[in-house]
Formats: C-alpha cells, sequence, structure tokens
C-alpha cells in the first residue's frame, strides 16, 4: 500500500513526469477505490489548485490545451457525487483563497479581451464552489474577493448583452448564485460604511449597467429561455436587493441628512462633536457621473438608474418627517441628468431624441414618486420651507415649457404631474402650455396623443374644480387667433377630448359656459371676420373658433323648463349675435361671385367650412332648445316669424335661417357642394334636418323628401366610388378629401331608417352594391393597428351587418342578397359561364323583380286602379318564382351530369369570404322568395362546384362544410318549406348526395383531421332537418322517402369496388359518407314509424318493408369498412354510430316479430358475428381512447345497445367483461375528471343495461371489482386512477336502479365503501395535486350514497363516518377551481346528512356544527377585502359558496327545530372568525343574511350570555352585528308577520 501511496504522490509532484500523465494518475487516484492515499480527496485537490495557482504565478510554463484539462479536472472534481456524499457524511475538506483569486484573474482577463472563450469550465468551477457550502467559504471568508467576482461577473454578463451573438444561460446562473451568496454576507455585515464602500467603489456602476441592460434587451427566441424569463428578472431583483441594503441601509440616514440638509449640520455641531463625516450623495453622484460604460449608452443608464435609486432611497427613508431630506435627494439625482444642463446655456440640440426620451422618462419617474410618496407638501412647503419645493418644481415647468418635446409622450406625462403636484406650477406658462402641449403640439402617434390627452383632461378637471374655465379658453382663443402656421395645426376637440370636456360642461355652471361661447363670439367678430377675406390664416383661425362654439354648443346640458330664466335670454342673445354677428356676414362673404380659378382658393375653402358648421349647429341648437324648454323663443322667429313648415317644404334649409335669400343659398351650396370637406357634410346634415321637420308635419311633402334623400345620397357616391378613404374619428370640423367618404358612408347608414323609404330602388341597389365591397375585403379595411375608437367604412358595414335593423330593412336586405349572388357569379372562372354561372347569373337578374313581394303591401294603390295592379302584382310574383323553377331545375340537371367547375385556390377563398358575408345575415327570417334563392346559390356551389387538384384539402372540406352550416340555417328559418315551391325533395337529396360522394375520392388521406368530422356533422345534420322537413309537410312523405331511399341503395362506395371480389378500390371517404347517410335515414324512418298512429299500420309496413334493402345496404359498407381497416388501426369514428342505428333498426324489428320465443334465432347469424367483431373491437380500443369525446361517446352509446341484449354477447363474455374494461378506461392516463364528466350520461346508460340484465353472481364479482379498486395499497402504490376508476364506478352505480338480491348486496357492502372513502380521503389529502382527482370525486360519491341510503343505512356509525371525511378535507391554500369542488362536495354531503338522515344528525351535532363552522371559515378567508380583487371569475366562485353558506344557515333556522340549543354557539363561532378579517361587501351580504336566521332561534337569555362570555374585541363585533339585526332584518320580520295569515 506505501508503495502506491508514494509512487502515485511522488509522481503528480515529480517534474520529470509529463502533464498529460499527471492527469491520467490523478484521474485514476480519483476514482479508483485501488489507490489508498491518506486523505486522498483533499490531496488531490490541493495538488490541482497548486497546479493552477503556480500557473498563473508565471513559474512552470504549461500548453493551454493542459491548463484547460486542469480545469476541467478541478471542475469534474468539484461537481463529483463522490466528493458531495463526502462532504454530507461531514468530512473536511476545502480549497485554498488562491484558487478564488485566480478564477478571478481568469474572468478580469475574458472581460479585458472582451471574448469569452474558454471560460465556461471556470464558469462552472465558480458555480460548483458557489453551490457547495464547504467550498464556498473561500469566498464568504473574504467578502473582498466575492465582491470582486460579483463585479467580474457582472461586467462579462454586460458584454454578453451588448453584443449581438445569442446570450447562454452560464455566466447568468453563476451570477445568481455570487449574488445569492453576497446578499447572505451583505445582512450579517456589521459595519454600514464598510458595506457602502465596498458597494459603491466596485458593484455599483457594474451592477446599474447590467440591470439596463437587462431590462432594455430586445429578447429573441434564440437567446436562453430560463434567462430570458426568469434568471434576468430574478437579477434584477437581487441588484436593487443589494443597492438597497448597501447604499441606504437606517445607519447612514444621519450621513445622507447632515449632507443633503447643510443648515442641520450646523445646528448639530453646536450641540457636540460630529464624527467624520461621510458623503453619501456626493460619493453616488460622482460614480454616476463616472464613465463606466460606452458613450451612447451613458445617458440611458444613468437615467434608468437615477429613478431607480430615488425609489430605493424613499423605500428606506421616507416618512413624514423626512419629507424635505427625501425633497432634496431629489433635486440631487436630477442634477446627474442632462436635463439641468439646459438652464445652464447647454445647447438644446446636444442631446439627440432617444437621450430626450430616456431623460423625461426618468424625470417622469421622479415626479409619480414624489406624487406617489406625498413628499410635496403645499401648505408645509410655503410655511415652513420657503417655498423650496415649488422653486424647484417652477424651474422644472420653464426647462420644460422652453424646450418643447411634443413628439415625446413623457414630456406631456412629466407636464401632467406637475399639474397634479399644484396648478400653480403651471399656471404662469398656461399661455405657452396651451400652445405648446395642445394648439401648436404635432402630434399623430396614438402612444403621444393618449397622454396628450391626459394632459389636457388634467387642466379641465383642475380648472373646472376651481371654477376658472373661462379662463383656461381665454388663453385657448388667444392662442389659436396668434400668428401661426395655422394650416399645420391639427383639430382642437379630438374625439376622446370631446368626451373629456362633456363630462366637465355637465358639472359647469351654465353662465361660465355662456361667458365662454360670448367670447368665441366676440373674437371671431371682432378680430376674425373683418380680416378673413382673402386671408388663408384668417380663415383656419375661424374654423378653430368655430369647432370650439360647435363644440361648447353640442356637449353643454341643453336648456329645459326648469333652466332659470335670466339663463334662457342669455342664450337666446347669444344665438342672436352668432347669427347677425358671424353667420350672416359669412353667408354675405360666401355668396359674392367669384371667378372659377378663385373658388378653389384655401380661404375660401375652410371659410366656407366655418360658416356651414356654424348654420348647422346653430339650426340644431335652436331646433332642440325650441323643443325641451318651452320658456325659450328662436332668435329666427323674433326676426322673419317662425318657419311653417310649408316654408321649409318649398325654400328648403334658407328657411331655417333669417335673412338669407333662397338664391343667396343655392349660390352658398354651389360652392359648398364643390368641396369634400366639412361644409359639403354640413350640407348633408342640414338636409337631414330638413327631412326631420316635415316628417313631423301632419302631411309630409313625398317629393321634398325624395329630393333630399337622394341629394344626401348622391353627395358622396363620387368620393366613395374613387375607393380611397381613411379612418375619421367622429370630428366634423376635421373632414378632409380622405376623410369625406367615410364621413358620407357613416351618415347615409346611422340615417338609413330615415333615408330608406324615399330612395329610388337603383339607389338601394348602390347602397347594397357599396356595403358588400366594403365587406369583402374587410381585413384590408381594418389593416390599420390604430387603437384610437377611429370609423372606417369596413367597420361601418360590418356594424350594420350584425345589427338587427338590417333584416327589418326588407328592400335592403334582398337588395343585398342580389348583390352577394352577383359576386358570387364574378368570382367563379370564366369557363363557368355556361354552367353554374348560368343560375347565379339568373338569380342575380336585374330584370327580374324579386323585390316586389315587399314593396306590393306598401304601396299606396288607388281604387280605381286596384284590379289592373292585382294582375300586374301577380305577374311580377309569378315571373319570380317561374325563373327560380327553372334555376332549380337547371342545378338538379347540372348535378346529374356531373360536369363541375374546378375552382383554384384563390377563387376557393373567395368564395369562402363571400359565404362569410352571407353567414353575417340572418338567414332564418330571409321573405320565401329570398330564402329559395339562397337556398339554389348553397346548393349550386355544393352540387356543381370541385377544387382543383393542386388546392389545400382541408380549405375545400372547410368550403363545402361552410355551404352546408348555412343550409342548416335556411332550415332553421320560418319559411324554409319555400323550397318546396320549385324543388322535388328527393330531388335535392339525390343532388346533394351525388356531389359529396363524386368529391369524396379527394378526401381519403384527411379522415382524421377534425376538420373531416366537423364536416361530416353539417351534411347529417343537413340530411336530417330535411328529411324531417319531409315528413313534417306531410305531402308525398312515402313517394319522397322511397326515392331517396333506392337512390342510396344503389350508390357503391366506389364504382369498381362492386365488380372487384375484394375490397381494394374501397373509398373509405365515400364510405363513412354512405354509412352516415344511412344512419340519419334509418334514425329518421325509425322515429316516425314510432310515432304513426295505428290507423296507418299499413303505410308502416311498407315504410318498414322499404328499410330492409337500406339495411342490407348498409350492413355491406360496414362490413366493406371493418375489412378495409387494418388490424391496429383505430375503428373510423363514423361507423360506431351507423352500426348503432343498425342493431337498433335489427332489435326493434326482431321485437315486434317477438324473437322471445326463440332467443336462439333472432338475428341472422352473419349479423350476430358483424356485432360481436365490432363489440370486441370497441372493448380493445376503449383503453386507448384517451380523452378522444367523440370516439367515447359514441362507442359507449353503441355498448348501451348491445348490453341491452346478454344473448349477443360472444364465446363466455359476461357483463363483468365490459365494466373490466370501463375501469380500464377510467384508469387511462388521458381521462381526467373532465373527460369522465363530459362522458357521464354514456356511462350511467351502459351501466343500466349491464347491472339490469346481469346475474347476481355477476354482479358480485362487479361489486368486488370495485373493492379492489378501493384498497388502500393502490394509493401506497401511487396508483391514483385506480381509486378514480373505483369511485366513478360506485358512484355512476348509485345512480342505477337496483332490485333484489343486487340491491341487498350492494347496501351490504356500503359500510365497506364508506370506510374505504373515508381512508382513502385521509391519504389523499396528504397530496394537493390529489384534491381534484381523488378527494372531490370521492365527496361527490359519499353525498349520493347519503341520499339514496335513506332509509337504508340504517346504523348511525356508518352516516357518521361522513364527518370524519369532511373534518380531513382542507379547505385552504387551494386553487380556485380546487376549493370549489371541495366546497361543493362538503357542502352536498352536509346537506344530504341534514336532508336524509336527521335522527343521525341530532347525535352527531357537534361533529355537523365542525364541518359546517370548516366551510363558513374557509369563505370568510377567500372572500374576505382584498385591494385588488383579481379575477372576476375567481370572486364569482367566492359568492356562490357564500350564497350556499347563508342557505345552509337558513335551511338549520327553517327546519331543524332541535337545534336551538346550539343557536348561540353558532353565532359565537360566527363573530369569533368576523372580528379576524374584513369581509368583501357582497360576501359578507349572504353571510349576514345567513347569521340573521339563526339569531331568530336566540332568545333573551341566549344574547345575554354572548354579551357576557364573549371576549372584548368580539363582543364589539357581535354588538353591532345584533344592532343591524334589530334595525333591518327583525324589523322587516315583524313588518311581514303582521300581514301574515
Amino acid at each position: 500500500m506505501a508503495a502506491i501511496y508514494s509512487g502515485i504522490y511522488l509522481k503528480l509532484r515529480s517534474a520529470k513526469t509529463s502533464w498529460e500523465d499527471k492527469l491520467r494518475l490523478a484521474r485514476f487516484a480519483w476514482i479508483s477505490h485501488q489507490c489508498v492515499l491518506p486523505n486522498k480527496e483533499q490531496v488531490l485537490l490541493d495538488w490541482v489548485s497548486h497546479a493552477l495557482v503556480s500557473y498563473y504565478n508565471k513559474k512552470p510554463e504549461l500548453e493551454d490545451e493542459v491548463v484547460e484539462k486542469l480545469w476541467a479536472y478541478l471542475d469534474n472534481v468539484i461537481r463529483s457525487r463522490r466528493l458531495q456524499n463526502l462532504l454530507k457524511s461531514g468530512k473536511t475538506i476545502g480549497l485554498s483563497f488562491s484558487i478564488a483569486q485566480v478564477i478571478n484573474e481568469r474572468l478580469s482577463e475574458a472581460c479585458s479581451q472582451k471574448a469569452q472563450q474558454n471560460i465556461g469550465t471556470v464558469l462552472s468551477c465558480s458555480s460548483g464552489i458557489l453551490s457547495t457550502p464547504s467550498l464556498s467559504i473561500i469566498y464568504t471568508a473574504k467578502c473582498e474577493l466575492l465582491v470582486d467576482l460579483l463585479s467580474k461577473l457582472s461586467k462579462l454578463a454586460c458584454q454578453q448583452l451588448a453584443s449581438d451573438d445569442t446570450v447562454g444561460s452560464q455566466v447568468f446562473s453563476v451570477l445568481q448564485l455570487a449574488f445569492a451568496q453576497y446578499l447572505l454576507i451583505q445582512r450579517q455585515q456589521t459595519n454600514p460604511n464598510r458595506v457602502f464602500g465596498q458597494v459603491t467603489s466596485h458593484l455599483l456602476q457594474p451592477c446599474l449597467l447590467l440591470r439596463h441592460l437587462l431590462t432594455a434587451r430586445s429578447w429573441t427566441q434564440a437567446d436562453d429561455n430560463h434567462v430570458r424569463q426568469h434568471l434576468s428578472r430574478e437579477i434584477r431583483n437581487q441588484v436593487e436587493t443589494l443597492l438597497q441594503a448597501g447604499l441606504f441601509p437606517p445607519e447612514l440616514f444621519s450621513s445622507y441628512k447632515e449632507e443633503l440638509l447643510p443648515e442641520q449640520e450646523l445646528q448639530e455641531k453646536k450641540r457636540g462633536t460630529l464624527k467624520s463625516l461621510l458623503l453619501p450623495v456626493n460619493t453616488v453622484q460622482t460614480k454616476l457621473g463616472g464613465g463606466f460604460c460606452e458613450p451612447a449608452l451613458h445617458v440611458a443608464v444613468v437615467a434608468g438608474s437615477v429613478s431607480l435609486l430615488y425609489k430605493l432611497f424613499l423605500d428606506s427613508y421616507c416618512k413624514a418627517e423626512n419629507h424635505l431630506v427625501c425633497f432634496h435627494m431629489l433635486s440631487r439625482l436630477f442634477g446627474c441628468l442632462r436635463l439641468p444642463g439646459l438652464r445652464q446655456g447647454v445647447r438644446e440640440d446636444m442631446l439627440s431624441p432617444a437621450d430626450w426620451s430616456a431623460e423625461l422618462l426618468a424625470l417622469e419617474q421622479l415626479l409619480n414618486l414624489v406624487l406617489s410618496s406625498d413628499i410635496y407638501n403645499v401648505a408645509s412647503d410655503r410655511i415652513r420651507h420657503k417655498e423650496v419645493q415649488f422653486g424647484f418644481y417652477r424651474q422644472l415647468a420653464q426647462m420644460l415649457m422652453s424646450h418643447s418635446q411634443a413628439s415625446i409622450p413623457a414630456w406631456f406625462r412629466c407636464l401632467k404631474l406637475l399639474m397634479s403636484l399644484n396648478h400653480l406650477i403651471v399656471e404662469p406658462d398656461l399661455d405657452d402650455l396651451v400652445s405648446s402641449a395642445w394648439i401648436d403640439a404635432k402630434v399623430s402617434e396614438p402612444r403621444t396623443k393618449k397622454p396628450q390627452e391626459a394632459l389636457i383632461n388634467t387642466l379641465f378637471q383642475t380648472y373646472s374644480k376651481l371654477r376658472q374655465f373661462p379662463r383656461l379658453f381665454e388663453e385657448v382663443l388667444t392662442v389659436i387667433c396668434q400668428p401661426a402656421a395655422d394650416e399645420l395645426r391639427l383639430p382642437v376637440f379630438s374625439a376622446g377630448l370631446t368626451v373629456k370636456l362633456r363630462e366637465c360642461l355637465l358639472e359647469l355652471p351654465p353662465n361660465q359656459i355662456l361667458d365662454i361661447l360670448c367670447l368665441c363670439v366676440e373674437k371671431c367678430q371682432t378680430l376674425i371676420i373683418p380680416a378673413v377675406e382673402g386671408s388663408a390664416d384668417m380663415a383656419l383661425k375661424l374654423l378653430s373658433v368655430s369647432s370650439v362654439l360647435h363644440a361648447f354648443l353640442f356637449n353643454m346640458r341643453s336648456l329645459d323648463d326648469v333652466t332659470p330664466s335670466p339663463v334662457v335670454l342669455r342664450t337666446q342673445s347669444l344665438l342672436a349675435k352668432m347669427q347677425k354677428g358671424i353667420i350672416q356676414p359669412l353667408m354675405e362673404l360666401l355668396q359674392a361671385p367669384r371667378r372659377e380659378e378663385e373658388k378653389s382658393d384655401l380661404w375660401l375653402r375652410k371659410a366656407s367650412d366655418s360658416a356651414l358648421l356654424l348654420v348647422y349647429t346653430w339650426v340644431e341648437v335652436d331646433t332642440l332648445f325650441g323643443v325641451s324648454c318651452s320658456k325659450y323663443v328662436s332668435p329666427a322667429a323674433e326676426i322673419a316669424g317662425a318657419v311653417t313648415a310649408s316654408a321649409a317644404r318649398h325654400r328648403g334649409i334658407s328657411a331655417f335661417l333669417p335673412g338669407v335669400e333662397e338664391q343667396s343659398w343655392e349660390r352658398v351650396m354651389e360652392l359648398a357642394n364643390s368641396f369634400a370637406s366639412t361644409s359639403k357634410y354640413c350640407l348633408k346634415l342640414l338636409t337631414l334636418q330638413q327631412m326631420k321637420m316635415i316628417l313631423m308635419q301632419t302631411e309630409a311633402d313625398l317629393q321634398a323628401l325624395q329630393r333630399a334623400a337622394a341629394f344626401i345620397l348622391e353627395s358622396g357616391r363620387c368620393s366613395i366610388s374613387r375607393g380611397e378613404s381613411e379612418p375619421w374619428d367622429g370630428d366634423i370640423s376635421a373632414i378632409s378629401d380622405l376623410t369625406y367618404p367615410t364621413a358620407h358612408w357613416h351618415l347615409v347608414i346611422s340615417n338609413l331608417t330615415i333615408l330608406l323609404p324615399y330612395i329610388s330602388l337603383k339607389d338601394v341597389e348602390y347602397i347594397a352594391n357599396v356595403l358588400l365591397e366594403t365587406l369583402v375585403l374587410p381585413k384590408a379595411q381594418e389593416a390599420d393597428t390604430d387603437p384610437e375608437p377611429s370609423i372606417s367604412i369596413g367597420r361601418i358595414s360590418l356594424g350594420l351587418m350584425h345589427s338587427s335593423f338590417l333584416p327589418e330593412m326588407k328592400v335592403l336586405h334582398c337588395a343585398f342578397l342580389t348583390s352577394l349572388i352577383h359576386q358570387f357569379a364574378r368570382v367563379l372562372p370564366s369557363a363557368a359561364r355556361v354552367s353554374v354561372d348560368l343560375p347565379l347569373q339568373q338569380l342575380s337578374a336585374g330584370n327580374i323583380p324579386w323585390h316586389e313581394e315587399i314593396l306590393a303591401p306598401c304601396r299606396p294603390v288607388d281604387p280605381l286602379e286596384a284590379l289592373s295592379e292585382n294582375n300586374l302584382l301577380k305577374d311580377e310574383l309569378s315571373l319570380s318564382w317561374k325563373t327560380l323553377e327553372e334555376v332549380a331545375q337547371c342545378v338538379v340537371l347540372l348535378a346529374k351530369n356531373g360536369c363541375p367547375v374546378i375552382l383554384k385556390e384563390s377563387q376557393l377563398e373567395g368564395c369562402l369570404g363571400l359565404l362569410e358575408i352571407a353567414s353575417l345575415l340572418q338567414l332564418d327570417s330571409l321573405l320565401p322568395s329570398d330564402c329559395t334563392r339562397c337556398f339554389l346559390v348553397l346548393l349550386s356551389l355544393l352540387a356543381n362546384t370541385r377544387a382543383s387538384v393542386s388546392c389545400s384539402k382541408l380549405l375545400f372540406l372547410k368550403f363545402l362544410s361552410t355551404c352546408f352550416h348555412l343550409l342548416r340555417c335556411l332550415q332553421a328559418g320560418r319559411n324554409a318549406n319555400s323550397v318546396f315551391k320549385v324543388f322535388h325533395a328527393s330531388d335535392v337529396l339525390e343532388a346533394v348526395m351525388t356531389s359529396q360522394l363524386t368529391a369524396s375520392k379527394f378526401f381519403t388521406d384527411v379522415l382524421t383531421v377534425p376538420v373531416w368530422a366537423q364536416y361530416l356533422q353539417e351534411v347529417q345534420a343537413v340530411l336530417e332537418n330535411f328529411l324531417q322537413m319531409i315528413i313534417e309537410r306531410k305531402q308525398s312523405v312515402r313517394l319522397n322517402l322511397e326515392k331517396f331511399m333506392s337512390f342510396l341503395v344503389s350508390c357503391k362506395p366506389d364504382v369498381d369496388a362492386a365488380k372487384s371480389k375484394g375490397w381494394k378500390n374501397w373509398n373509405p371517404a365515400a364510405g363513412q359518407l354512405l354509412l352516415m347517410a344511412f344512419t340519419t335515414l334509418c334514425h329518421v324512418v325509425t322515429l316516425y314509424l314510432q310515432q304513426l298512429p295505428e290507423k296507418k299500420l299499413q303505410s308502416a309496413d311498407v315504410l318498414s318493408a322499404l328499410l330492409e334493402p337500406v339495411v342490407l345496404q348498409m350492413v355491406r359498407t360496414v362490413e366493406h369498412g371493418l375489412q378495409s381497416n387494418t388490424q391496429n388501426q383505430p375503428l373510423p369514428v363514423a361507423f360506431i354510430p351507423s352500426v348503432t342505428t343498425l342493431l337498433k333498426a335489427d332489435l326493434s324489428h326482431a321485437v315486434k316479430n317477438g324473437w322471445q320465443k326463440d332467443p336462439s334465432g333472432f338475428l341472422e347469424q352473419p349479423r350476430i358475428k358483424l356485432y360481436q367483431k365490432f363489440y370486441s373491437q370497441i372493448l380493445r380500443e376503449l383503453p386507448c381512447a384517451g380523452g378522444n369525446l367523440q370516439f367515447l361517446q359514441s362507442a359507449l352509446q353503441f355498448l348501451t345497445v348491445f348490453c341491452s341484449v346478454p344473448e349477443l354477447y360472444p364465446g363466455k363474455e359476461t357483463a363483468v367483461t365490459v365494466v373490466f374494461a370501463l375501469k380500464k378506461l377510467l384508469t387511462g392516463p388521458a381521462v381526467t375528471t373532465q373527460v369522465i364528466q363530459s362522458m357521464e350520461m354514456e356511462l350511467t346508460e351502459v351501466l343500466v343495461q349491464l347491472l339490469g340484465n346481469c346475474s347476481a353472481e355477476e354482479f358480485y364479482t362487479i361489486m368486488r371489482l370495485l373493492l379492489q379498486g378501493l384498497e388502500m395499497r393502490n394509493v401506497w402504490q401511487q396508483k391514483a386512477k385506480e381509486v378514480l376508476s373505483a369511485v366513478t364506478l360506485t358512484k355512476l352505480l348509485l345512480s342505477c336502479p337496483l332490485r333484489g338480491d343486487k340491491e341487498k348486496a350492494f347496501w351490504f357492502a356500503s359500510p365497506q365503501i364508506i370506510t374505504a372513502l373515508a381512508m382513502q380521503t385521509k391519504e389523499a389529502c396528504q397530496d394537493q395535486s390529489l384534491i381534484s382527482t381523488i378527494v372531490v370525486p370521492i365527496l361527490e360519491t359519499v353525498a349520493a350514497l347519503l341520499r339514496q341510503g335513506e332509509g337504508v343505512l340504517l346504523n348511525p356509525h356508518h352516516v357518521a363516518l361522513a364527518f370524519s371525511i369532511l373534518l380531513t378535507v382542507p379547505l385552504d391554500h387551494l386553487k380556485t377551481e380546487d376549493y370549489r369542488g371541495v366546497f361543493l362536495g362538503v357542502h352536498e354531503v352536509l346537506f344530504s346528512i341534514v336532508q336524509c338522515h336527521p335522527k343521525v344528525l341530532l347525535k352527531a351535532a357537534p361533529s355537523f356544527l365542525n364541518s359546517f363552522h370548516r366551510l363558513v371559515v374557509s369563505v370568510m378567508h377567500e372572500g374576505r377585502q382584498k385591494g385588488d380583487r383579481g379575477n372576476t371569475d375567481e370572486f364569482e366562485v367566492i359568492l356562490k359558496c357564500a350564497h350556499l353558506v347563508e342557505r345552509m344557515y337558513t335551511h338549520i333556522a327553517a327546519e331543524m327545530e332541535d337545534f336551538t340549543a346550539f343557536s348561540a354557539f353558532i353565532v359565537a363561532q360566527y363573530v369569533t372568525e368576523l372580528q379576524k378579517v374584513t369581509l368583501h361587501p357582497a360576501v359578507k351580504k349572504h353571510l349576514t343574511e345567513g347569521i340573521y336566521h339563526i339569531l331568530d332561534l336566540c332568545i333573551e337569555r341566549d344574547i345575554k350570555f354572548l354579551n357576557a362570555s364573549l371576549p372584548a374585541g368580539v363582543r364589539e363585533v357581535f354588538k353591532d352585528l345584533y344592532n343591524d339585526y334589530n334595525h333591518y332584518h327583525k324589523a322587516k320580520k315583524q313588518g311581514e308577520e303582521k300581514y301574515t295569515a
């Protein structure tokens, strides 16, 4: 042994041994048990450490490869399981401090070289050392080494983040470990000055840079996911913790105070000697100013760091008495930014836009912290501190005003915060603020618009509360009227600002609003109107002031009969001045004759916009005030007499305006109509107002209404047809050439109910065409991602389609359908012009009176012409239906001939888009002719179109599914039967099935995708509905069904399949379609036969006979399908309902023929084998089905029918076999509690048949199977699914009717079941993950067991076992969904005991009360008041639980008189818990209502007892509760009793 020891050790130390051999020996020595060295592990660690330290101290010259191998060896040793086991066993093994220095130096080299290759092993060593306590002592014992390591790692991480390379996790994992170690040591340090020195000297700068880069980096998918989602956030938190503990410990506050408050320092010096003064703020400022990063990053890093440091400072020191210190810290940190330099003459352009953004963001965060921490107290600052804070904020405001940055959102937010601190900070610069932040601000981006509106809203609210709104708008009008580049100005009020203005105007006194309006009128009269002619600048100012007038008049509170008379008189005077002083001069100006070239001048356009806007505003407001206020007298009436209906009818709009001649008005209209802007839009509004006035008269002038409606529609036709439009924000004064089409369409659509009766049919068709065009490409229309609530043409059209008004506008509905059909015809390829396109062209033909059905009843007819009119109407109606008949025949013929049109993918997508638009129509509300037209279009698309070979099969399937879905919607309509006017029902069914069987050959390889299953469901629904319609009509039922049956029987899943001996040519898609058709037909006909009265038994026999070939063909198809299905391939889901229906048909036929007499021969032998084969296949596939609900439900439905006839079981199989298969299904990994709930009904139905038809012996076996599942070993062996399956089957078994020996056997085993469930609950509650999967189903099963056991479970002990389950179940620290399940489960068990076992309840009252009290406590805990209520759904769960508690209290009080003795105890429990929490009002309401009913049971002695025995705090809660009870509940109850017989 000595030889081995000395040999290896000497060779490792020998200079003659090569390094390769040394490393080989060292590896062998570490892993080999044959090498026995005293303290071998420590020796080897010391050797490798010494080798590395020596190399880096420049003693031996080693190759780079050898050095890397030494590091790798050290890493392997540190991370080896052997070393970890030795350290766990208590052996002392350590590393030298020098290895820590070497690691730090190596990392330092990597930082300086900016190349991080080959340091992975060093980082791995660091990670291993830091994560092993006994090794990490080399860092924790020498804090300087750990600080140095942190600094180097931070720099490495910063290099990675700053580069374009992908970010790996290694550096960040080690960094996170290093931070964790340092934070532990930092907390243990007793000298805060030393910690402050360490942090500021070595860590502050790299940590701030690291935090900035982590926050600012644009992470990509290539970056490490763990770093991106977890480590980055964790490291940022660690940096903040480190800085807060290192820079701002409680012990250093005096130093901060002394430095920040110099006068305080002088006072302190008088009292006693000071320690050496630490200057922490100065130190931090110096470090922030130092060049610790690239100049390009410096501004952003400092800006982000300043707000962080101030937040940490406030978190540590912010108390009411320290607010002045906090303010001075703010001013010093603000000095670290570059913004203060602007006050000292630094040029504004020295800051780039990115720098401005960063600096303003930092200032915003600083001001936010000041506001949220309540540092600025206006009174205290003025009285005690000579307005030092006010002065600072005032300088900030001046700096922001003098360097406007309206393109940066933070600039607006900073001003808003200053306003929120004190409006006087900004008030001296109010004119500059209004100008730079509002009127002259060039803001177009939504992200900037939002903060701008928030600032202006703050202005509104502030001056509204101060009742200085006129002062604000005096400045606004002054700014508007200042010389400026007005053509660049945006509208004064955006949509958002108008809403805010409305809110303020509703709160303001009317006289203040009138002051502002008078000011506007005065500005126009004195400054603008005299100089507007020929001046574009003045015209633009006029439009701005006009928009202010419009906004105020439209959003102020209307005059009414309670408005004071002086206000009414002043309003009249204002409107008169507006009319005489502004509108009349503008009209005179606009009606002057001008040359053509002058008409395009900007000033004239804007003057026209202003004039028409003011005219419309004046007319609208004057009309409204006249209607709503009886004291109001219109200025128009005073000047020219009241406007009569006839005047409005004959003179038109000019009748509304006194002093305006009709000829003059026509010249103004002509001028306004030449501009696609505000003036033209206002003309339409005035025309609409004229229509309303005419309609309000007793005799409406039809021609005047038609002219007005035509004018409104015509005035936007050209602009709409150009196809160029932009979204509009709803501001009338801001309508341009591009927003005019949107505004026009909005006006037309929103007033359709007024316009539609008075426009021609051509105009209706025009509206329908535009509506369709704007819907065809809704994605393109809505492509803009503008989050503003702007109006676009696409949105307007979509809104109309979704509204309930469109179906009411039957003419437009009909015209839109015509336009849609025409569009379908255009989408189809040109080759289709002679086939499919022919029906579509006929269905949208313009010469057919499709609308006559709608218009005829509405026409006023002269009695003398009535006869000829009626004849004409009949001819027109017959023409439309005749056309529909021709088209129907054409569609059927084309389907039979089988020459479909081949659609390319783009055409298919076009058709799908149009079908989506069709789905927006309420198809069930169509008129008979329109319903038939729509049906024909869909049938034509289904029967006579196919996708090209290159087209996506899934897309074509989606197209077909959509067509069938729309057919189903039509079938649900009230006029669905109208299609039978043009079709024989059997022809439709044949056309549909022929086309789908032909198309099915394309789908053989997509039969497993969900789209195929959806397609089959849609086809089945259409067939079933159509067959049902045939039967319900009771016309040629037998003939139609016979024809369709014959057709189906003649169909083959493949043409060659009948000729070939095998099934190689079998088409599975066609097979599934045929089976679906057979199944649907059998199902509908069978139901029909069952409902036939006895008188019609003959026709029933005929139909039964007809069904037989259908059933035979169905059998053949099923057999083919099963043969084509490969051995390991699952059954197609479509087959299962078919075989189920087939079996049902066979069984009903067998029952009719009395098979009970001869059970052995009631079905044909081949058919029995088919069912048995199918049954065996389903049993095989059940456990593997997982969460495939569609398969499971269909399979269980088949088993329900199959198991109803025990004679069908193959071989020796019995009901036990099926139960075993069900148990195996329920233990499958994919079967969750949700899946079980979804198929619970089907499982119950299967069990009802199984248990109803099985023998007693088989039932005993099934019970043994259940009890085996409830054995404890299943939980101990972690077979939770075994338990779940047994619990589920037990619960389902309780839903089955049991008789005789079976019932006795079950209830004999019930004590054993309850005991097993109690033990399972106790075990399951120890694992949180089993709460929802085991505990909740057990509670549901126990509740069911107790309900069914009423009068059967006679032993009280067995019932009382349920309480042991309830007291075991946890009710706290659960997820909301788990809590809901457990709560409802416990409540159901308690309620079952209360209702079904009252005798047991009285004996076990304490257990019941404890169980119920646990529910009450849990609801109080979950329903306590929180700052943020969180998820609404979660709160709904708590409310439901509180309501159940209330119900239980009410039930106890009403039904359980014997519980009176416990009422005081229940109340005491309740108030004791209530004292601990503050409940949410909604939860408290339910609980209080419940406990009031218990207080009803309390007698006076109980109340005295409670007052005497409850502890002091709880007693107060009880007194409040009892007082509320007497005041609200008892008084109400006595009042009700008074009137009760």
